[in-house]
């Protein structure tokens, strides 16, 4: 049944039911980081084997990810949706009970089959059943969880590890799981493809074995004791990989992933710039913590009380982001706040123990600002002239540029941080200094700027059937 055929009344509770599946898998994504000291006493090995599990979590998303729309669109949208977080929430489990590094790393690869259907087919539900003129605000509503989870997350996940115990990060997420759930089967409408599609199995195994190859080479790059040079080959094939997939895509007459979609400028900015965007943005949440604690020597507690200030710019931006939206115009605001947003990342490198700490807030708030108002942005404008019948294609497409950006923007901040201290003749495994810190900050907040051009780029009234629809709707 089409989307316009499902609209109702429980239709206003969906970017809330969404937001908090959302906020599930950002949020245990970003917490596991402060607890794999504890977890790794737990199952008797070093910190670093346990970086397996995140590997495998994301790599799970990866290949997972671009057949979510073709599974939603055969089965119903709201059969997927409950199934994924049905999955989630088992594999939370497993992940809290697992007694060794074997069973922690096949939960949390069950876990990734979860997550890879539960986002992306969480946001298409909300853009296909909800009216333009309601979409800049069910944007903003699921997209805070990524915003605010990599900022609380850190000090959620070493309160938790401190006064509890590290397995309650993944336990925590049963009772979300079950009121989610309950609210699916009476809230959200089971919505199917038009037309049934073939399954695109060549455009599964490329798009697969690309996203992998960038994800896992960009984190093997960033790793102290690993041949940066085997990663970048294996990004490289990773691109190589992409490009044919891409090629494949264009000739198929039912492709996996619908790259027509990018013929849409405004969905083409939001993939490809903003993709630019969100590594350079979101090498930050690696960069912080290890400022604060490495490089002006706070304990981990005083490093996550620093790192609120971000959060709160971030939440507190999101009852700004339409207006500003709707009188400013998405060009305007973009090509500003990404400058705003470059120039906060340098300036994050050359904070010292010596700033004072009035300083040190404003830079970090500042930070979290312009991150929401860019990544409320581009969710936004992302759809904003996508008829219906492509919204799930390009909701696929958008949530696998949005997963790897996660993962590539961790992995920037750390080869950023580590190619800083080879240009300063550190050894490896050497503690870093500020002016490593600052080189990486540096690196983030120019590719950031790069982005600017991308953005400038968009027509002046980008978006402006989206916003005009708002201001019409709240009047």
């Amino acid at each position: 049944m089409s989307a316009p055929a499902q609209r109702g009344a429980g239709v206003g509770w969906l970017p809330y039911i969404v937001a908090a599946t959302f906020f599930m898998e950002y949020l245990d994504t970003t917490v596991i980081a402060t607890a794999l000291p504890a977890m790794a006493r737990s199952f008797g090995i070093g910190p670093n084997s346990l970086s397996l599990g995140v590997t495998a979590y994301m790599l799970a998303l990866a290949i997972f990810i671009p057949v979510s729309g073709w599974v939603a669109d055969r089965y119903g949208s709201r059969t997927i949706f409950f199934g994924a977080v049905v999955t989630f929430t088992v594999a939370s489990v497993l992940c809290g009970i697992a007694q060794n590094l074997d069973e922690f790393v096949a939960a949390r690869v069950l876990q990734g089959i979860g997550g890879a259907m539960m986002v992306p087919v969480g946001r298409s539900i909300v853009v296909r059943t909800t009216d333009k003129s309601l979409l800049m605000r069910a944007i903003s509503t699921i997209t805070w969880p990524a915003i605010a989870a990599p900022v609380v997350g850190p000090p959620i996940g070493g309160f938790i590890t401190t006064y509890a115990s590290w397995r309650w990060i993944f336990l925590l997420n049963v009772p979300f799981g079950i009121a989610v759930l309950v609210a699916i089967a009476f809230m959200v409408p089971n919505l199917r493809g038009e037309a049934r599609r073939p399954l695109d199995v060549i455009g599964l195994i490329l798009s697969g074995a690309s996203l992998t190859a960038l994800l896992y080479g960009a984190e093997l790059a960033s790793q102290p004791n690993e041949n940066p040079w085997t990663g970048v080959a294996i990004v490289a094939a990773g691109i190589v990989i992409g490009a044919i997939a891409f090629a494949h895509a264009k000739r198929h007459a039912h492709p996996l992933i619908d790259v027509s979609t990018l013929k849409i400028p405004t969905f083409s900015v939001t993939v490809v710039t903003g993709s630019i965007t969100r590594i350079g943005i979101g090498a930050a949440p690696y960069l912080m913590p290890l400022l604060f604690q490495i490089g002006f020597g706070l304990s981990a507690f005083k490093s996550g009380l620093l790192l609120l200030a971000s959060a709160l710019g971030n939440l507190g931006m999101k009852a700004l982001t339409t207006r500003i939206l709707e009188r400013w115009g998405f060009r305007m605001v973009s090509v500003v706040d990404v400058t705003i947003a470059g120039i906060s990342l340098i300036a994050c490198g050359l904070l010292t123990p010596g700033t004072p700490i009035a300083l040190v807030v404003l830079v970090i708030f500042v930070y979290g600002v312009t991150r929401s108002m860019q990544f409320s942005t581009l969710a936004t404008l992302a759809y904003a002239d996508v008829a219906q019948p492509q919204m799930s294609a390009a909701s696929t497409l958008w949530s696998a540029a949005a997963q790897m950006t996660i993962g590539l923007g961790i992995a920037f901040g750390a080869l950023s941080l580590r190619v800083a201290a080879t240009f300063h003749g550190e050894a490896t495994g050497h503690v870093f200094t500020l002016d490593d810190f600052r080189l990486a900050f540096l690196a983030a907040g120019v590719l950031t700027l790069i982005s600017v051009w991308g953005y400038a780029q968009l027509a002046r009234d980008a978006g402006q059937n989206i916003s005009s629809a708002s201001r019409r709707q709240r009047a």
